[in-house]
């Protein structure tokens, strides 16, 4: 009886680890702009009227993400080592919707609902080492609180993120160094066992528009 027993266990884990690994993730297109209910007209409209529907097992939908329309970066930024994007601290980036309970790069529980997306460097201090190759990453805000032309003091933005998910730490998103395609695409990083999905930003830098692609962990955890 304990060899069956043994046996049996071996199997469901087997049969587990088959199911976690043959997961797999996409991306499509929405033709449409968010469609918020309750959210202020003058933010809506900071955002593209297409997005990206990313997709696991092509049929559970992880998440929905619009764009702004158009981001301004800096002509002259060159990525370094642990900064890879040319945005400015607490710059909207986004709006992100989750139709039901998900959670966020540190594993903390995010209801669902509507979010924007502000760009955020990761403090260099003890706290932090080894939970990401680079310093880029978006934090969360409920949409409703949040405001299309709002300069957030970053140290205000951080407690808004918190209270956004009920948690003491900001509710936050990844970035990656971007891979060079042009169209949208989820790619694992078997390593880390991290989803990315890579999306082209609009932008504009002196005036010029300009392309950003923008790679984000949409599913998986820091190591920490």
């Amino acid at each position: 009886m304990k060899l069956f027993c043994r046996y049996f266990v071996l199997i469901c884990m087997f049969l587990t680890s088959t199911v976690a690994t043959s997961q797999e993730f996409s991306v499509e297109l929405i033709e449409q702009p968010p469609q918020a209910e309750g959210l202020a007209p003058e933010l809506v409209k900071q955002f593209a009227d297409k997005g990206y529907r990313v997709k696991r097992d092509a049929s559970r939908t992880v998440c929905e993400l619009w764009l702004c329309k158009e981001l301004e970066v800096k002509p002259d930024f060159t990525p370094a080592d642990g900064r890879l994007y040319p945005f400015e601290p607490g710059q909207l980036i986004g709006l992100v919707h989750y139709s039901r309970r998900s959670s966020e790069f540190r594993d903390q529980t995010v209801a669902s609902g509507w979010y924007t997306l502000r760009f955020e460097l990761q403090p260099i201090d003890g706290n932090h080492v080894g939970t990401s190759p680079t310093r880029d990453f978006l934090l969360l805000v409920k949409a409703e609180h949040d405001e299309a032309d709002k300069d957030w003091d970053l140290k205000e933005l951080q407690s808004l993120s918190s209270e956004a998910i009920g948690a003491s730490h900001p509710a936050m998103i990844c970035l990656q160094e971007p891979v060079k395609d042009a169209k949208p695409l989820v790619r694992h990083n078997a390593e880390a066992d991290w989803w990315i999905l890579h999306v082209m930003a609009k932008g504009k830098a002196d005036g010029k528009s300009v392309d950003i692609p923008l790679d984000m962990v949409i599913e998986g955890h820091a190591a920490e």
